[in-house]
C-alpha cells in the first residue's frame, strides 16, 4: 500500500479523485468541538431539510389525490410512502400480529425490512405520540450525525479545505437525498457505517466491529460493510500485535444470524427475509446480464407506463455509475472501498430486474468523495454537475412526496 502525505493546504496542485489515504493519520482521533467547516455543513444540512419541507407542503396542495379537493390532507401525509408503511407496521404491530404471517394470501412481507429502524421508531415513539414524526425525528438527527462523519472521511482523502463541505453538498443534492429525509433506515445506517469506517481508519476495531453491528441491524448492506472492513484490517495489518483484534471482525454477522433465528422460530425458514424479498419485490437470483435485460426491456421497449419506464431509466443510469466507481476504485487500488460498493451492486444487480440502485447511492461514501475531488478540480464539471442534477433531484423528490409515477 503507497504511503502518500497530505499536500499543504497552499499548493495549487490539481488534486486527484481519492487521493490515497495518509497513514500518519490512520490513528488520529477526530475532534470533538465542531469548527467552523462543521458548521457550515450543518447549516447546509438544515437548509436542505427546510427546502424539502416546504416542497412536502406545496406538494399537498399542488398534487392532491383528488384534484377537485378543498383540503390538502394532513401535514406530514407527504412523507408516508411507499416502505414507510412496513416500517411502521412492523414498530407498531410487530413482525407477525395476531399469528398472521407468509402464510397469509395478504400478507405484506413486512418480514424483508431488517428490525434495527423499527425498533428505534418504537422506542423515539414513547416519547413523540405520532409515529410519522418519529421517524422523520430520527431521519434528521441520525442525518445530522451523518454528514458530520462524511465531512470527516472526506479529510481523509482529501486535504483541500473545503473536501468536507464540498463532499456533503454533493450527497444531500443528489437525487434520491429526499430519502435522507423521510421515515426511511438510509440515514441511520449511515450514521452507524460512516463512524464504523472512521473507527477502522482508526485501528479501533472494537468499535468499528460495533458499529458495523449496529448497521447490520438497520439493512443487509452492514455485511456488506463488514467484509469491506474485514478487507481493510487484512490489507493494513503489520505487526503480530495487529492481528489481535481479528475476533472483533466476526461480530457484524452476529445481528442478521440472531434476526435470521428469530424468523425461523415462527415461520421454519432460515431465509424468510430473503424469501419475503422475493415475493415482494421480484428479487429471485438471475444472472447480471438477465437482471440488465430484464431491466432495459421493462425501461424502452414499452411493456411498462411512462412513470415507471422513467424508473426503471433511473435504475440503469445507477448501475453504471456504480460499475463505473467500482472501476476506478480498483483501478487506484482503493480494494476495501471497491469491495464495498462492489457486493452493493452485486445484491441489487442478481435480481429479476433492478430495483432501488439509485437509492442505494447515497450509501456509497466513495462516490460522494470522487465527484467532490472532480468539482474542486474543474468549475466547470461542477457547473455541468449541478445543472443535470437538479431536475433529476426535483423529479425524485416530487415523485416520493406525491406518491405518484408520472405515468
Amino acid at each position: 500500500m503507497s504511503v502518500i502525505s497530505p499536500r499543504p493546504r497552499e499548493e495549487t496542485t490539481p488534486l486527484p479523485p481519492l487521493l490515497p489515504l495518509p497513514r500518519t493519520s490512520c490513528r488520529r482521533r477526530p475532534r470533538l468541538p465542531l469548527g467552523a467547516q462543521d458548521r457550515d455543513v450543518l447549516w447546509l444540512y438544515l437548509l436542505t431539510r427546510t427546502a424539502l419541507w416546504i416542497t412536502a407542503y406545496g406538494a399537498r396542495w399542488l398534487f392532491p389525490a383528488d384534484a377537485g379537493a378543498r383540503d390538502p390532507g394532513p401535514a406530514l401525509a407527504p412523507f408516508e410512502r411507499w416502505d414507510w408503511g412496513h416500517f411502521l407496521n412492523v414498530a407498531r404491530d410487530g413482525y407477525f400480529p395476531a399469528g398472521s404471517g407468509p402464510w397469509d394470501a395478504e400478507w405484506d412481507n413486512r418480514e424483508a425490512f431488517f428490525p434495527g429502524f423499527p425498533l428505534a421508531l418504537r422506542a423515539v415513539h414513547t416519547v413523540v405520540p405520532s409515529w410519522t414524526a418519529a421517524g422523520l425525528l430520527i431521519s434528521f438527527v441520525t442525518g445530522g450525525i451523518a454528514v458530520l462523519a462524511l465531512v470527516r472521511i472526506a479529510r481523509l482523502y482529501l486535504p483541500d479545505s473545503d473536501a468536507g463541505l464540498r463532499t456533503t453538498q454533493l450527497l444531500l443534492l443528489s437525487p434520491c437525498a429526499v430519502f435522507l429525509a423521510t421515515g426511511y433506515s438510509e440515514s441511520l445506517f449511515l450514521a452507524l457505517a460512516l463512524p464504523a469506517w472512521l473507527a477502522a481508519h482508526r485501528r479501533n476495531w472494537p468499535q468499528a466491529a460495533t458499529l458495523a453491528a449496529l448497521a447490520t441491524t438497520v439493512r443487509i448492506s452492514g455485511l456488506f460493510l463488514a467484509a469491506s472492513l474485514a478487507l481493510h484490517f487484512v490489507l493494513t495489518a503489520r505487526a503480530r500485535s495487529d492481528w489481535r483484534p481479528l475476533p472483533w471482525l466476526a461480530l457484524p454477522a452476529l445481528p442478521a444470524a440472531l434476526y435470521s433465528w428469530y424468523l425461523h422460530a415462527r415461520t421454519g425458514d432460515w431465509m424468510a427475509w430473503k424469501h419475503a424479498q422475493e415475493r415482494g419485490w421480484y428479487r429471485h437470483f438471475h444472472a447480471p446480464w438477465e437482471a440488465w435485460s430484464n431491466t432495459w426491456e421493462s425501461a424502452f421497449d414499452q411493456v411498462q407506463t411512462t412513470g415507471y419506464a422513467f424508473m426503471f431509466q433511473a435504475e440503469l443510469l445507477a448501475m453504471v455509475v456504480g460499475l463505473a466507481l467500482v472501476a476506478l476504485l480498483a483501478h487506484r487500488r482503493h480494494w476495501p472501498e471497491a469491495a464495498y460498493v462492489g457486493l452493493s451492486l452485486w445484491a441489487l444487480g442478481t435480481s429479476y430486474w433492478y430495483q432501488s440502485v439509485p437509492r442505494a447511492t447515497l450509501l456509497w461514501w466513495p462516490l460522494w468523495i470522487t465527484l467532490a475531488a472532480w468539482t474542486l478540480r474543474s468549475p466547470r464539471f461542477r457547473t455541468a454537475y449541478f445543472c443535470l442534477v437538479a431536475p433529476l433531484s426535483t423529479l425524485f423528490a416530487l415523485t416520493y412526496l406525491t406518491g405518484r409515477w408520472a405515468g
